[in-house]
């Protein structure tokens, strides 16, 4: 399941994720809570900045990892 939504994030994204990506991908409701999310250190996948760019940004490895492991986990609650 990882490698099939890496797939789908590189296509989209490429190798990084942008905040407004993360945004979307993660579920935030509004730039806001991302923010606050950040600020709380609560973001689930690891966060870092690219020098010289604005925002904040993650490898679209991480992200599809953390989400395939809230799929199973969904999957295994049932």
């Amino acid at each position: 399941m990882a490698e099939e939504l890496l797939e789908c994030l590189s296509e989209r994204y490429g190798a990084v994720l942008s905040s407004r990506a993360l945004i979307k991908e993660l579920g935030y409701p509004s730039a806001a809570s991302f923010q606050q999310a950040l600020a709380r250190g609560a973001v689930p996948v690891p966060i870092f900045k690219i020098e010289h760019r604005r925002g904040s940004f993650a490898l679209a490895r991480d992200v599809a990892i953390w989400l395939s492991q809230k799929r199973t986990i969904a999957i295994g609650n049932r």
